[in-house]
């Protein structure tokens, strides 16, 4: 079970504390929990001082004994279901798996079931006991790849942290139209679009969202990026190649009107006509395991549907090329 122990954990203040608030000695004794986790376990009584409860602002004199029970307590409602799951690395602190496009992350309103999340409570239901069920960053629908689900408190909380202090490589590999000539960096704030509230936008009243990226295969009319996150912003890819004029192939919110290379054979009409999800897929993470430190690196292998559009914009490039030469 992935939920935390109700063995109570014991610990003393050290003298040097005296004078501090419980809450900032309790998160300093206990760096593995979250502060506002821990100050719920304040409130709630199982986080004694000297075995009486206290309140978070009570000042510690030093010596005192500290006693913790790590209550887990339900996080989530959704019902387990029995869906397939690709699991690239576990222990007993996390999971990394391979999200396949077209499931939904968290349960809304218009997906209740189906989603990645009751997936996850029935490959492990002590997950239920987490927030979000341990899941610390998404993916967008129809965007495969790598992501790291905690099972435990103290990864939940390493792992947020980690990706706040954007400590986390995250690496995507993205089709883009357009052919580029270099790769760069796009730093460019977004927010919610003002009017369509489904969509995002690079606002200058954003939040700050930076995206590298470097050419990982040029074709004639598009190209294979390597995308690097520094932050997270939802969409933040797809708005950072709209905002470039080079839009994701196959993106449904961002991608425009579909335009055909000039001499576009049929196969290559066919295969973009044909792929209705954005070109996007989470292809490595990198981080320091949230329990003990150890490196951590993952990858995705890049999706069948992918490498067929790969594929087919090869061969129309060198057929184009070999047209020309003639």
């Amino acid at each position: 079970m992935s939920q935390p122990s109700d063995a109570p954990r014991q610990a003393t203040v050290p003298d040097e504390a005296a004078g501090r608030r419980f809450d900032a000695v309790l998160a300093d004794l206990f760096p593995e929990y979250s502060r506002s986790r821990l100050a719920a376990w304040i409130k709630s009584g199982d986080a004694l001082l000297d075995g009486r409860a206290a309140r978070p602002r009570d000042p510690v004199r030093g010596g005192e004994a500290v006693t913790l029970v790590a209550v887990a307590e339900v996080q989530t409602e959704a019902v387990p279901e029995d869906i397939p799951l690709d699991i690239l690395y576990e222990d007993a602190d996390l999971f990394v798996l391979d999200k396949p496009a077209g499931l939904v992350v968290h349960p809304g309103a218009g997906n209740p079931t189906g989603t990645l999340v009751n997936a996850l409570l029935h490959r492990d239901p002590g997950l239920a006991a987490l927030p979000r069920a341990g899941i610390v960053h998404r993916l967008d629908k129809d965007t495969s790849g790598v992501m790291v689900v905690a099972r435990t408190l103290p990864a939940h909380t390493g792992l947020v942290a980690q990706l706040a202090a954007r400590e986390v490589h995250r690496q995507y590999l993205a089709v883009v139209v357009g052919a580029l000539v270099s790769g760069g960096t796009a730093d460019a704030p977004i927010d919610r679009h003002p009017r369509d509230r489904l969509r995002m936008a690079v606002r200058e009243d954003g939040r700050d969202a930076v995206t590298h990226f470097r050419l990982r295969e040029r074709f004639r009319a598009h190209t294979a990026l390597e995308c690097r996150l520094e932050t997270g912003r939802t969409h933040q890819i797809r708005v950072h190649m709209q905002h470039l004029r080079h839009p994701i192939v196959g993106d449904p919110l961002y991608g425009g009107p579909l335009k055909l290379p000039k001499g576009a054979s049929e196969a290559l009409a066919a295969e973009l006509r044909g792929f209705r999800r954005q070109a996007l897929h989470a292809e490595t993470l990198e981080f320091a395991h949230p329990v003990g430190g150890a490196p951590v690196r993952v990858s995705a292998p890049v999706p069948a549907d992918m490498v067929g559009l790969l594929r087919v914009l090869g061969e129309d490039t060198r057929a184009w090329d070999e047209s020309q030469r003639r």
